[in-house]
């Protein structure tokens, strides 16, 4: 079995994220160029709170899938939004297009019952596991996952 791994960018999460960043910035100096007074300057609960926007912006800026000998595994920027499908529970698996109001990020979907994880684009691959449950992975090379997958599964 050939190891595989792909990273898709969301590129426009990536311009929300450089935009806030810009944002906070020119707040923090602005704070900081106020005249000295009681409520002059950086409020270190509203830095924290930014920093945690930040955080959280960043991580949904890059969506990774790879698979190994065991688990198909995808997390989003840097790790701390991380999900693994053992590759003997999955049933079936196939490209589809997602509908633009399922959003991105990660979604519990209701009807189609389904869980979401994707950064950019409408392309996904959807996996369903052999306990019924359905989720859909966002690739911007669906056919190259769903291969992979199909391989995988069947090694």
């Amino acid at each position: 079995m050939t190891p595989y791994k792909h990273t898709q960018i969301g590129y426009l999460m990536l311009v929300v994220t450089l935009a806030a960043l810009v944002l906070f910035a020119w707040a923090q100096i602005t704070a900081r160029l106020e005249p000295p007074s009681v409520d002059s300057g950086t409020n270190l609960l509203v830095t924290a709170i930014m920093a945690l926007i930040l955080f959280i912006l960043a991580s949904f800026t890059a969506l990774t899938a790879s698979i190994d000998e065991n688990y198909l595994r995808i997390k989003f920027g840097y790790g701390i939004f991380a999900r693994k499908f053992a590759l003997n529970q999955i049933a079936s698996v196939q490209a589809v297009k997602n509908h633009w109001y399922y959003g991105w990020g990660i979604r519990l979907w209701l009807w189609p019952k389904m869980w979401i994880y994707n950064v950019s684009g409408f392309d996904a691959v959807e996996i369903t596991m052999k306990n019924g449950k359905v989720y859909r992975i966002g690739t911007d090379v669906p056919e190259e996952l769903e291969t992979a997958i199909k391989q995988s599964i069947n090694s």
